[in-house]
This record gives C-alpha cells, sequence and structure tokens, in this order.
C-alpha cells in the first residue's frame, strides 16, 4: 500500500502535493510527510496520523519551492515509529535527497549486510533507506547512469519518486506489481499512485510510468530511460489493487477499477448465484461494486443493509468484552427494517483472517436477518504477500488453514462461495500480466528466505 505524489514546476507545489495526499489517503493512514526545495534547501514536514492531521496551514506555508514530493505510510517493513515516516531524507557530500517508497523489496537482506560491511550506518528499519545508501555510492557520474546502476541492483516491488534538489525522478519495478502514473497542471509534471489524484487537482492522465521505466523531470522537461531488459520481464501487477486497495474512480493497470470491481461481482454471480434471495447488500465499502456487479447479474435488488459511520477514524481495542463488541457497530450498523425475516446475500472483497467477517454476520443475525449468504469476489487468499501488501503468514490466514466449508462455519453463514481464480482473471484486461501470489503461492520474484527487521518484521510500503 502507500501512497506517494511527486510535483514539479508548480509555485506552490508543497500544496499541490498536499491535496494529492487526500486524495491517496486510503493507501496509507498511519503518517504523512512531504519535502520540498526552493533552489536552496530542502524542508520537510512528517507526522503520524491522517493527512489532515499531519499538517496545518503552517507547515505548509513551511514547505516552499517549485518541486514537492509526498508520501502516506501502511507500514509492511520497518517498524511503526516516527523514524520510518517518509519521505526519507539525507544529504551525501552537500547534495539532499528524499525519497517515497511504495512497495516491498525481496533482496533487502543480502543489500543490508552489502552496505553495512562497506560502513553504513541505518537510521530507520525501512528498505527504503537501503536506497538512499545506494544512490549516495554511486552519485559520482551523471543522474541517468546512477539510476540505471542502483535500481538494476534492487529485487522486488518498488514505485518510487525521488527528489534531487529541482529533479523530480521517478521509477517503477520491471515487474510492475505497483501503480505509478503521470499527469500535468498547466507547466506542471505530476507523479501519483493513482489517477484518483490528478483528478482532485485538475490535472490531466498522460499515461502509467512503464514497467522498468525511470522518468527524470526538470521544470517542465522530461526523460525517460528504462532498466535493459525490463521489455521481457514479464508482468506481475498486484491484482489486490483491483479488488481492494485502489480506489474505484482510478484507472490502474490500463483499466477503471470500479469497471473491474463490478466485472467481479458480475462473474461472481455466475459461478455462485443464490436462489430465491430477497436482496444483495455489500459490507461497505470494499464490497460495494461487486455487490453491484452481482445483483445485475441475477436481476435481484440491491440494499443498502448496513450503514458505514465515516468519522470514527481508526478504532482500537477496549479492555472489556462489552466494548470490544461495541465496536463493529461504532463504525457500521445494520437497518433492522430491511434485513429482518429476510434471506440475503452478502458480497465482500476478501476474507483474510476471518474475525471480522464473523463479526459482520453476527451483526446482520442480530438484526433479524433469516438466511446469510456470502459471497467473495476473489479466491481464497491462501500466502502472505511479499510485495507490499500487509498480509499476515500463512498460520494466520483463515484461507489456507481452513476449508470453504470450515471458514463458512466459523463466520456463521448459510452458505460461503469464493470467485475462481479462472473467473477472476477473466474479467481483467491482459491477464497474464497480474501477480496472484497470494490465491497461489506462486511468487512471480523470489521471496526472502530468512526475516529480519528488514524483511518483513510487520510494519512499511
Amino acid at each position: 500500500m502507500c501512497g506517494i505524489i511527486g510535483v514539479s514546476n508548480h509555485k506552490e507545489a508543497a500544496k499541490i502535493a498536499y491535496l494529492g495526499l487526500y486524495a491517496l489517503q486510503h493507501r496509507g493512514e498511519e503518517a504523512a510527510g512531504i519535502a520540498s526545495y526552493d533552489r536552496k534547501d530542502i524542508h520537510i514536514v512528517k507526522n503520524t496520523g491522517l493527512v489532515a492531521d499531519a499538517f496545518d496551514e503552517r507547515s505548509l506555508l513551511e514547505l516552499k519551492g517549485d518541486v514537492a514530493i509526498g508520501h502516506c505510510r501502511y507500514s509492511t517493513t520497518g517498524s511503526s515509529n516516527s523514524k520510518n515516516i517518509q519521505p526519507f531524507f539525507v544529504t551525501h557530500r552537500g547534495k539532499p535527497i528524499a525519497i517515497a517508497h511504495n512497495g516491498n523489496l525481496t533482496n533487502t537482506e543480502e543489500l543490508y549486510r552489502k552496505l553495512e560491511e562497506e560502513g553504513s550506518i541505518f537510521q530507520t528499519t525501512m528498505d527504503s533507506e537501503i536506497i538512499v545508501h545506494l544512490l549516495a555510492k554511486t552519485r559520482n557520474g551523471d543522474l541517468q547512469h546512477c539510476f540505471l546502476d542502483v535500481l538494476a541492483q534492487l529485487k522486488g516491488a518498488f514505485s518510487l519518486i525521488f527528489l534531487m534538489e529541482d529533479t523530480i525522478v521517478g521509477a517503477r519495478d520491471p515487474q510492475g506489481f505497483r501503480p505509478l502514473c503521470l499527469g500535468k497542471l498547466n507547466e506542471s509534471y505530476i507523479l501519483a499512485s493513482e489517477s484518483c489524484a490528478l483528478d482532485l487537482i485538475h490535472a490531466q492522465f498522460i499515461r502509467e510510468i512503464a514497467p522498468g521505466e525511470i522518468i527524470f523531470i526538470k521544470g517542465d522537461k522530461l526523460k525517460s530511460v528504462y532498466l535493459p531488459g525490463s521489455e521481457n520481464v514479464k508482468r506481475a501487477h498486484c491484482i489486490f489493487e483491483n479488488i481492494y486497495f485502489a480506489r474505484p474512480d482510478s484507472d490502474i493497470f490500463d483499466d477503471n477499477v470500479y469497471q473491474v470491481r463490478k466485472r467481479l461481482g458480475e462473474q461472481l454471480a455466475k459461478e455462485h448465484p443464490v436462489q430465491g434471495a430477497d436482496f444483495v447488500m455489500s459490507i461497505p465499502d470494499s464490497g460495494n461494486y461487486a455487490a453491484l456487479g452481482y445483483a445485475k447479474q441475477l436481476g435481484i435488488p440491491l440494499e443498502v443493509g448496513i450503514i458505514r459511520n465515516h468519522y470514527i477514524g481508526r478504532t482500537f481495542i477496549q479492555p472489556t468484552q462489552v466494548l470490544r463488541d461495541l465496536r463493529v457497530r461504532v463504525k457500521l450498523n445494520p437497518i433492522r427494517s430491511i434485513i429482518k425475516g429476510k434471506k440475503i446475500i452478502v458480497v465482500e472483497d476478501s476474507i483474510v483472517r476471518g474475525t471480522t467477517s464473523r463479526s459482520r454476520i453476527e451483526v446482520l443475525r442480530q438484526a433479524g436477518a433469516k438466511e446469510i449468504h456470502m459471497r467473495i469476489s476473489c479466491p481464497p487468499i491462501k500466502s502472505p504477500c511479499f510485495y507490499g501488501i500487509d498480509f499476515p503468514s500463512s498460520k494466520e490466514l483463515i484461507g489456507f488453514n481452513k476449508t470453504v466449508q470450515e471458514i463458512a462455519d466459523f463466520i456463521k453463514v448459510d452458505s460461503l462461495a469464493y470467485l475462481s481464480l479462472e473467473g477472476m482473471l477473466s474479467v481483467v484486461k491482459h491477464p497474464e500480466n497480474f501477480c496472484t501470489a497470494c490465491f497461489t503461492g506462486n511468487y512471480p520474484v523470489e521471496i526472502p528466505k530468512t526475516q529480519s527487521k528488514y524483511v518483513l518484521e510487520g510494519k512499511n510500503c
């Protein structure tokens, strides 16, 4: 997860980056930061919390300059502390380097050992810092050769934006795991994780950054180079971006997320219809669009059976069982008059551990549902992700440990069915270009053999 943005050649670059991070808030709620450059110094503001909490009017005024990069963080590698908030910034030989990273490297242990033996001292537990150390060691040549050399050493998932004085550099790994796009706002260029960030600031979407591409933006000038051999690398776009992570109004991987989710629901209805149901509903908000497609395909009503409270932020575990039970209702409240006595189909995007689904089904039972049939718009998640998604180890994944019927019994539904792998891939463009490792265990890039503080400690981006 994590959201990244870069702005070049705009007199209010930091404010544009701030607005862009608002649009990318769904990619990370843990912390946010912006770094800007005013042709003399780099200015940086980083804080924990949502974008609205991380910045205020005074801090935005401090972020001077016509170039800026920003980051909102959901940690998957590197512990959750203030040192790990991005953009990560260093000065080397009088030259500033700032980096914003979305993804997860898989050869961090190897690179970390190599750098430490060469004398590098690390401040954080982020794999992103490793990239900065590599850059610092190769900054004797020109920028293009420097980046070609450094990024060729990385394995795994990376969508990156760098601030190198007055130059913005964007890069994407050869497999293209995570999205990154290019836009234009008058004479300014914008890099962003998703196109919804461009929409908010009224920027024109130009194109996606290609897998293996490194793009250099200085003022209103662009230049692209490609990692050698990247054109022959098999693509591995994260299918879960379309299922859950990306915003539905974004265009990623040459498709619209809303339309993909709706098609997933339609295909799910073809594979696993329910006869005699009164209506279809979703668990807001992630299942909304698949539920729409499911109901359309079967020609039965779509109802809003649960109302989501949008004003609560994150909830925390409470010390008593009574308060723990109430946490679900803080976020979601059923409409009893719609649900009572009805046979309902609940469409969800996925089930990870199963505990959240179980508590939500219990709420529907208490509201008087006669029958509950759950349908999931992806296959069972059976393997952890090493490319930037905070999926737990296999032992914590209910899809790895239980059969579909056992999962149904655990979450207490009358029936449960998942979309097939073939059905899921049938609704996306270029299905051969997607990573499905979380469903199949077939990893497109070699995964770490050992774990350390730099390898899936449990929380970077």
